[in-house]
């Protein structure tokens, strides 16, 4: 007797994205609605266009990842919502403190961007159908990538903001085109990596226990350094260059599997910022501001840190409610500090649970990783979950007081427009990589040889979500 089994399918899932979307879409509405309450004792007038709106922008990407990529992560774009919305509610927030109504307010801006970088991320699910054609530009997205990054060093074109010329200055609107820089250079690392990486895991010298590289493997890496050097130098911006070259050394430690790169690139940017604290009195001043916030010279030079330590305090355990703060007293509560203001209304259970909203993020991002069957689509997603992880901790780090500010934005909350589009695009990406490697195969029979299957045929196999 034949007993036949049948291939396990693993389903979309879209069903269960939908009803986390309905459960994010209801939480944003409902933090809007007691904001309005707890200030000014009335729901606020707009609440149908607003609800109507956000609900038909969310549910947007959601047909087309059942129209183009049935088999994506199913929880990347509820917690990319959720996040998001928290950021409008707490920008309102801030507008209703300010006196800042309607078309003059941030959060009016803001809806603008999210909707922009939401029709961003439908564009990019739409045209890129399998990630790996990325890997085709490999050197056309390094070149991009540093094109960026040295952007706002041009003479005319650059705006030095807050001590960092990190910015440039397009008409009336000033873009960071560094976080767009993230993402190309996170292509070209992992397209590199994916060809060099026997090279640069296998050959090198043995000594005290770690296995290091020849000499004329260390180019990359050095390459990175110089570039980062660059950005600390001209550009003033510490953030930055930390990201950049910690995106470099994670990939590469990803790909090669040796603790020796890690320690190699903490000894390169150590020296880095030893020299930078040396030589300019812009980083010397944040490091003085980080050691001691609180003392009389720092209170009189810069307060938003200790404004921002002091708000997040007296939020305790379970916050002073949506719209029942203080967090405009904090500098840039909206932008560098909105964790600080959310801290504050939300107290420390908010945060942690914004914490954990992030990290569920970032395990999906790896999850997706460790799914899919090709070298660079593993790198690319590892990257890019990376990239938001890590400028999660240098934001949060900052105003928590666990590393100097930086200057860096909050991913999917902070205001701004080059921060939000990048962070979208970075979820589409994600997505992308999600639903190949969720998406099964087309069974072929044992025995029976099939016509020149396609690369996407041969590559691919069943597999359970």
């Amino acid at each position: 007797m034949t007993t036949t089994v049948e291939p396990l399918t693993p389903r979309t899932r879209r069903n269960s994205e939908l009803g986390l979307l309905v459960l994010a879409i209801g939480i944003v509405l409902l933090a809007w609605v007691t904001t309005d309450l707890n200030r000014n004792g009335t729901v606020p007038a707009n609440i149908i266009p607003i609800a109507g709106g956000f609900t038909v922008l969310v549910l947007s990407v959601h047909l087309v990842l059942r129209w183009k990529a049935a088999y994506a992560d199913p929880v990347l774009l509820p917690i990319a919502t959720v996040l998001n919305g928290l950021g409008l509610v707490m920008i309102h927030r801030l507008d209703l403190a300010r006196g800042k109504l309607g078309t003059d307010g941030d959060a009016y801006r803001q809806i603008i961007w999210t909707t922009l970088a939401v029709a961003l991320a439908v564009a990019v699910i739409i045209v890129l159908r399998d990630h790996r054609l990325l890997r085709r530009y490999t050197y056309v997205s390094m070149a991009v990538g540093f094109v960026l990054l040295l952007l706002p060093l041009v003479p005319g074109l650059g705006q030095t903001i807050n001590g960092s010329q990190i910015w440039i200055s397009l008409g009336p609107l000033n873009f960071q085109p560094g976080e767009f820089a993230k993402i190309a250079l996170a292509i070209f690392f992992a397209g590199y990596l994916v060809q060099t990486r026997d090279v640069l895991s296998l050959a090198g010298k043995r000594v005290l226990g770690f296995t290091f590289p020849r000499g004329r493997d260390l180019g990359p890496i050095l390459v990175a350094w110089l570039l980062a050097v660059l950005i600390l130098v001209f550009q003033k911006d510490l953030g930055t260059a930390l990201l950049f070259f910690g995106l470099f050394v994670a990939m590469l430690y990803v790909a090669t599997e040796r603790v020796s790169w890690i320690a190699i690139g903490l000894l390169l940017f150590g020296a880095a910022v030893a020299f930078a604290l040396s030589a300019f009195t812009h980083f010397q001043k944040r490091v003085d501001l980080w050691l001691d916030p609180f003392s009389p010279d720092n209170l009189e030079r810069s307060n938003q840190l200790a404004n921002g330590l002091w708000g997040m305090a007296s939020g305790g355990l379970t916050g002073t409610g949506l719209g029942a703060g203080r967090p405009w007293l904090t500098s840039f509560a909206e932008s560098d500090f909105i964790f600080s203001s959310l801290g504050e209304e939300l107290g420390l259970f908010g945060s942690v649970a914004i914490l954990v909203l992030y990290l569920i993020f970032c395990e999906r991002g790896i999850r997706t990783a460790l799914g899919v069957r090709d070298g660079f689509g593993k790198l690319l997603a590892i990257g890019l979950t990376f990239s938001v992880a890590f400028q999660l901790f240098i934001v949060i780090g900052g105003v928590t007081r666990v590393i100097p500010l930086t200057g860096l934005t909050t991913p999917f909350m902070s205001l701004g427009g080059s921060s939000l589009l990048a962070n979208w695009v970075i979820v589409a990406l994600l997505l992308r990589i999600s639903d190949q490697a969720r998406r099964p195969m087309p069974e072929i029979p044992v025995g029976v040889a099939s016509d020149d299957p396609s690369p996407a045929e041969v590559t691919q196999v069943v597999r359970m979500s």
